[in-house]
């Protein structure tokens, strides 16, 4: 019996089913490689979901986190503070896409980031509705999958969820929403289900992560921005997945020129140790009274010292250029593929930066979902060493979401298995 096979039964055994793995049991890690404990490497195109986006291990931020166990790991921060979290909250700050002075409070993980920004905008506002966008991803937690407009896996047979949650379109060209529709459906929500003023806060991605990486237009953005000022509600913008550099920008909003009143962010945040942030104007992240926020290992100071590190790797190595060209390099590859006699079954590529993502269909006429064919993919993609992860609400989307260190060679053997996965998925699928 192998390393893996014996992990998997004793995983089988003693940990929850509900917590889904796949097979690869993880030995050691390398910037955009990977190890298992049976010594297969693998090239990694999922990097813990958007959450080593400056590599596994970097040695700046290795070398951070261990310089700050030396001096202590935990005295939690509403006991004795400390400065490395003063200094991150600085730095956040300044870069947060608000429009304005700003101030910051650290958790750990997206979905505590997500319920606190709703208290904070609660709190401002005096008022309880929030809205929410259809498959928008904002965590587990039950006032997080409340938010969540995606049903499988994570709302299915969790309720009742909490109340004053409301969901309206989200714009997505490739099945025919635009724009024009979603903002229609918000404005019939405002008619059949909450009166604005009696609504806190809408809360979206710039670019739905589990929903499909489906990228928010500008004009969506501007839109909800001006309906938000015209009513009295705040702006929460969901930067989990897509921040940190990924899409090009430090933000993913910033493509837009819109600005946000409330900014959550994690995953990429601490180069793959637990910190998450809220970050929004300082007049209204002063509405919740003291004692109100925090957490007995919010802001840790491992995660803190992490977080200074990768801000750091991000500006010295030019991370978001480095994103730009990646992204362009996978998009426009998988173009290519999608051109190909028999490949007709890749419905749409679409790509900010480096968050990149196919939709594969039955057809490109009727559009209809394919998600055994996804699944296929994901699988042969990891036969060959490869690190693949499905999303979308129809699970019929690959994402592609490598470290933005990642060299070019690795870069390059990843895309050729890509390629052969997708063309062993094609033939496996349609000789079935």
């Amino acid at each position: 019996m192998t390393s893996s096979a014996q992990l998997q039964a004793r995983q089988k055994a003693a940990v929850a089913p509900g917590v889904a793995t796949r097979g690869i049991y993880a030995e050691r890690a390398d910037n955009a490689e990977l190890w298992d404990v049976d010594g297969k490497r693998y090239i990694d195109f999922a990097a813990g979901i958007a959450v080593n986006n400056t590599g596994h291990r970097h040695p700046r931020v290795m070398q951070a986190v261990q310089e700050q166990a030396q001096r202590f790991t935990h005295t939690c921060f509403h006991v004795a503070p400390y400065e490395g979290y003063v200094r991150l909250a600085e730095r956040l700050n300044a870069i947060a896409p608000t429009g304005a002075e700003n101030r910051t409070m650290l958790v750990t993980t997206g979905a505590e980031a997500v319920e606190n920004a709703v208290k904070i905008a609660r709190a401002h506002t005096g008022r309880s509705g929030v809205v929410a966008f259809s498959g928008g991803f904002h965590g587990r937690t039950m006032l997080g999958m409340a938010l969540t407009g995606k049903v499988s896996p994570y709302k299915k047979n969790f309720g009742p969820f909490p109340a004053e949650i409301y969901h309206a379109a989200f714009p997505n060209a490739y099945l025919g929403v635009t724009t024009e529709d979603a903002i229609a459906s918000l404005e019939r929500l405002f008619v059949s289900d909450v009166e604005p003023d009696r609504v806190a806060a809408f809360i979206v991605e710039p670019v739905q992560g589990e929903g499909g990486f489906n990228i928010a237009p500008t004009s969506f953005l501007r839109r909800l921005r001006e309906i938000a000022d015209e009513n009295g509600i705040l702006l929460i913008v969901d930067e989990v997945q897509a921040g940190m550099a990924r899409t090009g920008r430090m933000f993913g909003i910033e493509h837009s020129g819109v600005t946000a009143d409330l900014v959550t962010m994690a995953k990429g945040l601490a180069g793959g140790f637990p910190l998450s942030a809220v970050v929004g104007k300082a007049e209204i992240m002063a509405a919740a009274h003291p004692g109100g926020l925090g957490g007995t290992y919010a802001g840790n100071p491992l995660a803190v010292a992490a977080a200074n590190a990768v801000l750091d790797v991000i500006e010295e190595e030019d991370l978001c250029a480095r994103a730009r060209v990646i992204g362009e390099r996978i998009a426009s590859t998988l173009r290519a593929i999608a051109q190909r006699q028999g490949l007709e079954r890749i419905g749409d590529v679409r790509a900010l930066g480096a968050m990149v993502a196919f939709e594969l269909v039955e057809d490109r006429e009727s559009r209809r979902a394919a998600p055994d064919l996804a699944a296929r993919v994901v699988s042969e993609a990891e036969k060959r060493g490869l690190i693949l992860l499905s999303c979308g609400t129809r699970a019929n989307v690959i994402r592609i979401l490598s470290p933005l260190t990642i060299g070019d060679d690795t870069l390059a053997e990843g895309l050729d298995v890509l390629e052969q996965a997708i063309g062993a998925a094609f033939s496996a699928i349609e000789v079935h």
